[in-house]
């Protein structure tokens, strides 16, 4: 499964400029819509496109695996048949 690092990356822009950074401030900055911030922030295995990703890692000087990183779902029970 694909997981955004987008709270870890807001905690981290935050944390190094010492106030609290917004959905809202990162949707002026990169003109992608708060719900689909959100959307991305909160919800699991969220799809959205190449172009918002490249968007985020300009507004937080990123590279690509610092937005997304690939997490392998957890195998399904085997049955003792």
């Amino acid at each position: 499964m694909i997981r955004f690092r987008l709270k870890e990356l807001l905690a981290e822009k935050g944390f190094q400029e010492n106030r609290r950074v917004t959905l809202d401030e990162v949707s002026q900055a990169t003109g992608i819509h708060r719900t689909t911030l959100s959307k991305i922030a909160n919800q699991r295995g969220y799809n959205t496109g190449t172009e918002n990703v490249d968007r985020l890692c300009e507004y937080f000087g990123c590279k690509v695996e610092d937005v997304i990183e690939y997490v392998p779902m957890p195998d399904a029970p085997q049955s003792s048949d």
